[in-house]
């Protein structure tokens, strides 16, 4: 295993050549897996459009808006966090309304959010269309181990010093969330790609 630094620009650069490469005739699904401390959303915004101009429409979805209804998300009080790493994601939803239509058959429709967590409302957004050979960009925390189906996965990893020095104190209650996760998934071994972001303004990509 190697661990290269780079810039976050190059980091970018070669994640969406990575992403370019594959089968343009299908859809392609690309997870980018992190905590909120990780910040997940600024690396999947980063590449939509150098996928753009590499020829690949790009459809940006998070996953925070396929979170269930506090009734449910909530049961066990606010600061659970087994039921952090357990039941806040409605992963059903998010396969049959994001990933399964984009499937080799699937109708190219979307649902790009479905659950509004601070109003606690359904989002009513209407369904939008991924011409075949476009991107979805996904991006969330706890992702993997699921059974998501997905074409490529990048993992933002933190060490647990990290995790807790760069999540915010009022948070510190998911940190065990996230270390079973680390144990018990392993999305250091389970991703595509894996990228080390201690230092945010110096990620490394790690490699075999």
């Amino acid at each position: 295993m190697r661990v290269r630094p780079v810039s976050f620009d190059v980091l970018v650069t070669e994640v969406a050549d990575r992403i370019a490469a594959l089968p343009r005739q299908l859809w392609a699904r690309v997870a980018v897996d992190g905590a909120a401390a990780a910040e997940p959303g600024l690396l999947a915004d980063a590449l939509a459009e150098p996928l753009r101009v590499r020829g690949r429409p790009v459809l940006r979805v998070s996953a925070g808006d396929f979170l269930r209804p506090a009734s449910l998300r909530l049961e066990h009080g606010r600061r659970d966090p087994d039921s952090f790493y357990l039941n806040w994601l409605d992963a059903g939803a998010l396969r049959r309304e994001v990933l399964d239509p984009l499937a080799p058959q699937g109708s190219g429709l979307v649902l790009p959010s479905l659950w509004n967590p601070v109003t606690d409302r359904a989002t009513r957004a209407r369904r939008v269309p991924l011409p075949p050979g476009g991107v979805l960009l996904l991006d969330g925390a706890l992702l993997m181990g699921q059974g998501l189906p997905l074409e490529l996965t990048v993992h933002l990893r933190l060490s647990e010093a990290a995790l807790a020095r760069r999540t915010a104190a009022e948070l510190h209650w998911t940190l065990p969330a996230y270390k079973r996760y680390a144990e018990e998934v392993d999305p250091d071994n389970l991703a595509d790609l894996v990228v080390r972001v201690d230092d945010p303004r110096h990620p490394a990509l790690v490699e075999p």
